[in-house]
């Protein structure tokens, strides 16, 4: 029998692939050549088959496919707290929209997106839909650390420090495209801000070149009551059946929030094949509502896992997503059964990974994906005893738990140290931001 080389092995005790759902895999490894998962087997037929390869032993350890955050805005890590226990107006207009104003910049956005880099790292995530200002900076940070990104392309009616109108924000972002299409790690959408912020020609604009450029549109969308009808009551329809008529509704669409539909636009975001990123700490924390998931997912829609900015989080932790979201279902439906462990890491995971187009790359442990993993210390005494590694990692294990992070193949993240990111200098930047801010508290 020939014996083929590798250019890592991971030897775990248990191996979550998520595909197919549900399976726990003990004491197997994963063979990994060229950023590549080429092969998993039980860790005792390693030798036989491979030989000259780099070893990574975990005998405590869950693995399974790196987290993917279905909606973030990185560089809002350094709004962190600044604005707390406030509902969504206000937070917006009395707080954050002028601290924008103020102090956002490309230095800004540089530095609040290698913060968020750093913890989505450390929690692992390995995959993030980012959207802000400046996404040149944004792809610039995710390139330099070697952190896996879908950037929004930022399209809004107000005149901001990137741009001065929808106009500019559609140029800006044309050539932006242009510079990322070729990035092994980055991707580009259409990030037109929310019904209540973009024209109609705006929408209009942005799907016409959403079209030819064969990219998708991520939108804030129903996020809050208030929202909904606030809208039927100025333009006498809900903002759903304006973004329907401006033909906005394909699977190429990534809705964020939804926690205010319709039986109707249930149905209608089925038949479309249309994605829904749920945030849920960041609803429950603004009080915007609660997204139906259990309803969606009955009927067919793909529906993922965001944190939101940690501005209305107030961490980026994936995992108490996951977890808020599987209580909130329970809670609502009054039924235990409503979102199970296994169901809350697909979200977390796979589903995450078909919002963003990218199932045939990311999202799971499969042969010929990519080497997009990470992995839990199991051996701590909040753990014990274990006899389902799925549940337990849901419901006991959060981000700190994670050891080692891989993307693409390279650890960027071993024995809870980074590899990529000079920490000391990352937290001086910061400090110096909360000088500038808190100083005008």
């Amino acid at each position: 029998m020939s014996v083929a080389p590798a250019n890592h092995v991971i030897n775990a005790r248990w191996i979550v692939p998520i595909v197919p759902k549900g399976i726990v895999l003990e004491h197997h490894s994963i063979v990994i050549e060229a950023g590549h998962i080429i092969k998993i087997l039980p860790t005792g037929d390693l030798d036989k088959k491979y030989r000259s390869y780099q070893t990574t032993n975990l005998p405590d350890h869950l693995v399974t496919a790196g987290f993917i955050n279905a909606h973030v805005h990185s560089a809002m890590t350094l709004f962190r707290g600044y604005a707390d226990d406030l509902p969504l107006s206000e937070w917006l207009n009395n707080y954050i929209w002028p601290a924008e104003a103020k102090f956002v910049n490309r230095e800004f956005v540089r530095d609040g997106t290698s913060l968020a880099v750093a913890e989505m790292i450390a929690g692992g995530t390995t995959c993030a839909a980012d959207t802000y200002f400046f996404p040149e900076a944004i792809a610039e940070v995710c390139e330099e650390n070697h952190f896996r990104a879908q950037v929004g392309i930022p399209v809004i009616q107000f005149s901001n420090a990137w741009a001065d109108s929808e106009e500019e924000h559609l140029t800006k972002g044309l050539e932006f495209f242009e510079n990322i299409k070729t990035s092994s790690l980055i991707s580009a959408a259409f990030s037109p801000h929310a019904p209540y912020t973009v024209s109609d020609d705006g929408f209009r604009q942005v799907l016409k070149h959403a079209i030819n450029l064969d990219i998708p549109i991520h939108l804030h969308l129903h996020e809050t009551k208030q929202e909904v009808e606030t809208a039927s009551t100025q333009n006498n329809r809900r903002p759903y059946t304006r973004i329907q008529e401006l033909g906005l509704l394909n699977a190429h669409l990534q809705t964020v929030h939804m926690t205010e539909i319709n039986d109707e636009e249930v149905q209608s975001l089925s038949k479309h094949q249309i994605h829904v990123a749920h945030c849920p700490e960041s609803n429950m924390k603004l009080a915007s509502g609660i997204c139906p998931i259990n309803t969606l997912i009955e009927n067919g829609v793909n529906v993922a896992l965001g944190t939101d900015g940690a501005a209305s989080n107030n961490n980026l932790d994936i995992l108490a997503e996951a977890r808020a979201a599987a209580f909130l279902s329970k809670v609502i439906t009054n039924s235990p059964t409503a979102i199970t462990a296994e169901d809350a890491l697909s979200m977390a995971t796979i589903n995450g990974a078909r919002l963003l187009g990218l199932d045939n790359k990311i999202g799971s442990l499969e042969i010929g994906k990519r080497a997009d993993i990470i992995a839990f210390d199991f051996s701590g005494i909040n753990f014990q005893p274990i006899y389902n590694p799925i549940s337990q990692l849901i419901y006991t294990a959060n981000g700190q738990h994670v050891t080692h992070t891989w993307i693409n193949g390279t650890c960027v993240y071993r024995n809870k140290l980074y590899t990529q990111i000079d920490l000391t200098d990352l937290k001086e930047r910061v400090e110096n931001w909360r000088k500038k801010i808190g100083g005008h508290l």
